[in-house]
């Protein structure tokens, strides 16, 4: 097992990796930028080391400085978390040549997963289903107006290189397909330095629906069942839950299945996720997370298994500690992320300090959090704060203890989006799990109740004092 650990990420993942550190026996490094140094993240660990850069958005992405570091503190490990660093093969292949060990699986599935039409083309071969779309890169707004035409629109327009919902367009109608197919290239160089798109059908009302998997080096592989991820906003998930009262048995195990032949099939060999889109009794493959969610948490709660030990566990070389019939699934489970936004607003981002904080507990309730009181949210991150994630003996009362909890939760100095997620929890489709990956948009009242909700969380913090 490793003696020391780097892990390149800040907030509440690299809060929750430093954790599972500990328990392990495990030394952690903690690094950060100048605006994180009083972060929770950089107090926890062991060893804190500054990034200080010229440019603070690129720090946490800087390849060359964070390997130094690991170099210098004498870490046998690095741990990307999500986001960042976490899906670049080019850094998990130069922290392999520097003879320190990469905490996720090894570069040549990173980079064949994270290149999108390379993945639908594994997915063809396997027999897998595909939303109908293009098997190429498109070169020109031309070829994309053909293969528009034929599978009918609406089409979203997707880079190549992108996940976690960034880097797409929907178009409607060919006036709109132009301008989209500019807006994703040019999003798609800024964020990946590759311009590739290409072009799928777009589903009017569907579900995304995740499986999680694991693979060691031994040839080992398994899944922990699957989580409903429909609720987001602006294609990035808000709520998530285990598990899907959607699904039939029987689609279940299909769908699980297919997720462990499609890890077995590229030789995966850490902790990832298979992504689906589920509309009318049918699923299609979206893509391979090759790296921890940030909805890992909910898997844990109805599993009891431990997925960044699991991980960490697995890069060491060491088989994984459960068998599928070893793994049960106990309950329900719901995650709801916290943002520093403001959803009256369009969701604008809400930095500042943090001028008073309470945070939940109680029955049922578990708390990623990477704040706390007097910390200031910055400028340059995405706005995630925390994740409250509730467990009950089903679904209703895992709904019930998770609006406890969100009202509990008190944060006092910026805006969050903590009054629109207790009005999701009151939603009478929500409730009955009538949902898609529509359901904000379809549900305007949902945000037109976040004044009177955000009124309220104060007035009952204001009584308590």
């Amino acid at each position: 097992m490793f003696k020391r650990v780097l892990v390149a990420n800040r907030g509440e993942i690299a809060v929750r990796i430093i954790r599972a550190l500990r328990e392990m026996g495990i030394e952690s490094v903690a690094v950060y930028s100048n605006p994180d140094q009083d972060a929770l993240h950089t107090i926890l660990a062991d060893y804190a080391f500054c990034l200080d850069g010229n440019r603070v958005q690129e720090t946490y992405t800087n390849m060359d400085k964070i390997i130094n570091i690991a170099k210098i503190s004498g870490a046998d490990a690095i741990h990307p978390g999500y986001g960042f660093l976490s899906e670049r093969p080019n850094f998990a292949k130069a922290v392999e040549d520097a003879g320190i060990t990469f905490i996720g699986p090894n570069s040549d599935i990173i980079r064949l997963m994270g290149d999108k039409i390379e993945a639908r083309k594994v997915m063809l071969s396997l027999g897998v289903p595909l939303v109908k779309g293009s098997e190429t890169a498109i070169s020109s707004y031309e070829e994309a107006a053909l293969i528009a035409d034929k599978i009918g629109y609406p089409v979203l327009i997707k880079a190549a290189a992108g996940g976690g919902g960034m880097g797409m367009k929907i178009a409607s109608s060919p006036n709109e397909l132009e301008q989209a197919l500019e807006t994703v290239k040019n999003t798609a160089i800024s964020l990946y330095a590759d311009e590739s798109v290409f072009l799928e059908k777009y589903l009017i009302k569907p579900r995304h629906i995740e499986v999680q998997v694991m693979g060691d080096k031994h040839g080992n592989y398994v899944h922990l069942g699957e989580r409903e991820c429909s609720i987001q906003r602006r294609h990035m998930k808000i709520v998530e839950e285990t598990p899907c009262l959607a699904l039939s048995p029987e689609i279940r195990e299909e769908m699980c299945k297919t997720a462990v032949s499609i890890a077995k099939a590229v030789g995966y060999n850490s902790v990832g996720t298979v992504e689906f889109i589920y509309e009318d009794n049918e699923f299609y493959f979206l893509e391979m997370n090759t790296r921890i969610q940030v909805e890992h948490t909910i898997t844990e709660a109805v599993t009891s298994v431990d997925l960044v030990k699991e991980q960490i566990s697995i890069a060491a070389c060491n088989p994984l500690s459960v068998k599928q019939e070893d793994i049960k699934f106990n309950g329900h489970a719901i995650e709801c992320r916290i943002y520093a936004e403001d959803p009256i607003k369009s969701f604008t981002p809400s930095p500042g300090k943090i001028t008073d904080y309470i945070a939940p507990g109680g029955p049922g309730i578990r708390l990623d959090s990477g704040v706390r009181a007097g910390y200031t949210v910055s400028t340059y991150y995405d706005s995630m704060l925390s994740k409250l994630i509730a467990i009950g003996k089903d679904r209703d009362e895992s709904i019930d203890r998770m609006k406890r909890g969100l009202k509990e939760f008190y944060i006092e100095g910026i805006k969050t989006n903590i009054p629109m997620l207790i009005a999701i929890m009151k939603d009478s489709d929500f409730k009955e799990s009538n949902i898609s990956t529509k359901f904000l948009e379809e549900h305007n009242k949902i945000i037109e109740e976040c004044s009177s909700e955000r009124k309220t969380i104060f007035i009952a913090v204001e009584n308590s004092n």
